[in-house]
C-alpha cells in the first residue's frame, strides 16, 4: 500500500502534522504504536489540556529556553493565534487563564482529543494504531516509506517524524526517532531532563521536615558557586520526600542540571525568597517594630501570618530562635538572621528524577539541521521533523504544546506539498 504522506506518531505534533498535510489534498497514513491518539494531550495540564499559550510571540519565545529563537520563522506561517482558531473551528471553545495558558471551556482534555479525531476522519486520514515502526527508509538521499516491527513496508513520498522525546514513556515516548534520525545523518544533542522535579539530600529534605509543605509565588533561585543566581522564577514550590517540586522547580531544573555539569560538582546551591515583594531593610523592621509592640508576646505570634506556619517555624530554628521566646527578649542580630533566611534560604541539590519522570526531553534532532519554515530534513528529501523529537524545550504552561502544534503543522503542510510534486 502506498500513500503520499506516513506521519509517525499520534500525539499533538504528530495528530497537527497529518490533519495539516490533509487538509492539502495529500493521501496521509497516520500510524501510531500505542492503541490510542493522543495520550500525552489527554493528561497535559492535569487532564484539562492546556493547549497553548496567549502571550505575544516574544513572551513564547523566551518562555522556550531551549532552541525557542528558531521558531519565529515557524510563527510567521502559523502562531497561537492560529492554534485558537483551529480549535474553535474544530467546535471546541477555549479559555484564557493565568500567565496567558489557554483550556477547553469544558475542562476537559478528552474534548480536545476527539475534536481531533472527529477532524482526522473528516479528512479521510488513514489511522493505524497498535503498530509499531521499525525504521524509516531511504534511498539515494530520499525517504521512501517505512518498515514496520510486523516486516510490512510502507511506501510514501514524505515521512513525518513526530514520536516524541524520552519523557513520560507511558505515552509511548521512548525515544525510538533519534536512530532513525541519526541513520538519515542528522545530529542528536545530549538528552536530558527538564520539567523535572529537583532532589536533595539535605538532611532537612531526607528527615521530610517540611515533606508536602507548599510556598506560594516565592522566588527560586539556582545559585552559581559565587552565590549569584543564574536563574530565578518566582511561582508556586513544593518540598517533597526527595527535593522539590511545583511550577517554580520545575522551570529551575534545567539549569540544575545544566550547572552541575558546567561546575563539574555533584551539588549546586539554591536559594528561596519567601517574601520577594519586601525588601530586608523593610521587612527587618516591621519584624522588630512588632517586637516592640507587643514584647511580652511569643515570637512566633508576633510574627504570625507572615508566612506559612510550618516554614516559619522551621526558619526561627534554623535561626537559632526557640518560638516561644516573648518578642521583647529576641535580640536583634536574631531578627536580622531570621529576615535573611526569609529573603535567602541557601540549600544544597543534588540533580533531577531521571529523564523517565520529567515532562520534556532537553536536546534532540539538532535544529541547525532543519529548515525552520518547513520543518524539512536538511539531508534527506522527503523527511520532515516535529514536536519533542526536536532540541526544542519550553517550560510548562502551554509552551511546548505550542511548539509541538506550530512545528506539526508546518511538518504536514510541507511534507503534502513536497510529496504531491510527484504526481502526474
Amino acid at each position: 500500500m502506498a500513500y503520499e504522506v506516513v506521519v509517525i506518531g499520534g500525539g499533538p505534533s504528530g495528530i497537527m502534522a497529518a490533519i495539516g498535510a490533509a487538509e492539502q489534498g495529500a493521501k496521509v497514513l497516520l500510524i501510531e504504536k500505542g492503541n490510542k491518539l493522543g495520550r500525552k494531550l489527554a493528561i497535559s495540564g492535569g487532564g484539562r489540556c492546556n493547549v497553548t499559550n496567549r502571550l505575544p510571540v516574544d513572551e513564547i519565545i523566551k518562555h522556550i529556553p531551549g532552541n525557542g529563537r528558531f521558531l519565529y520563522s515557524a510563527f510567521s506561517e502559523f502562531n497561537n493565534e492560529d492554534i485558537i482558531r483551529f480549535f474553535e473551528r474544530l467546535g471546541v471553545q477555549l479559555k484564557e487563564e493565568d500567565h496567558g495558558r489557554m483550556f477547553p471551556v469544558s475542562d476537559n482534555a478528552q474534548s480536545v482529543v476527539q475534536a481531533l479525531v472527529n477532524e482526522l476522519r473528516r479528512l479521510h486520514v488513514e489511522i493505524r494504531l497498535n503498530t509499531p515502526v521499525a525504521d524509516v527508509e531511504y534511498e539515494q538521499g530520499k525517504a521512501v516509506g517505512v518498515t514496520l516491527k510486523s516486516g510490512e513496508f510502507i511506501g510514501a513520498k514524505a515521512v513525518v517524524v513526530a514520536v516524541g522525546g524520552k519523557s513520560v514513556p507511558q505515552t509511548g515516548s521512548t525515544g525510538d526517532g533519534y536512530a532513525w534520525a541519526e541513520k538519515a545523518g542528522h545530529t542528536i544533542t545530549e538528552l536530558f531532563p527538564t520539567e523535572v522535579p529537583i532532589t536533595s539530600n539535605e538532611p532537612f529534605i531526607q528527615e521530610r521536615t517540611l515533606q508536602g509543605l507548599s510556598l506560594r509565588d516565592v522566588a527560586l533561585s539556582v545559585l552559581k558557586p559565587n552565590g549569584k543566581p543564574i536563574i530565578t522564577h518566582q511561582m508556586d514550590m513544593l518540598f517533597t520526600h526527595f527535593g522539590i517540586s511545583g511550577p517554580a522547580a520545575l522551570r529551575c531544573s534545567q539549569f540544575v542540571v545544566k550547572a552541575l555539569k558546567k561546575y563539574g560538582t555533584n551539588s549546586v546551591m539554591m536559594s528561596i525568597d519567601a517574601l520577594p515583594e519586601q525588601n530586608q531593610e523593610e521587612l527587618f523592621q516591621q519584624i522588630a517594630n512588632a517586637c516592640k509592640a507587643e514584647p511580652k508576646k511569643a515570637i512566633k505570634n508576633v510574627i504570625k501570618g507572615l508566612l506559612p506556619e510550618r516554614y516559619m517555624l522551621f526558619l526561627l530554628e534554623r535561626s537559632n530562635i526557640e518560638p516561644q521566646t516573648p518578642a521583647g527578649m529576641v535580640a536583634h542580630e536574631k531578627i536580622r538572621t531570621f529576615v535573611h533566611q526569609c529573603k535567602q534560604f541557601t540549600f544544597h541539590v543534588h540533580g533531577t528524577l531521571p529523564l523517565e519522570k520529567a515532562f520534556v526531553t532537553g536536546g534532540g534532532v539538532s535544529v541547525k539541521e532543519i529548515h525552520p519554515k518547513k520543518m524539512a530534513s536538511k539531508w534527506m528529501e522527503g523527511l520532515y521533523f516535529c514536536g519533542e523529537i526536536l532540541d526544542i524545550h519550553g517550560y510548562t504552561g502551554g509552551y511546548n504544546i505550542t511548539a509541538a502544534l506550530v512545528t506539526g503543522r508546518l511538518a504536514g503542510v510541507n511534507a503534502a506539498l513536497h510529496a504531491m510534486s510527484f504526481r502526474t
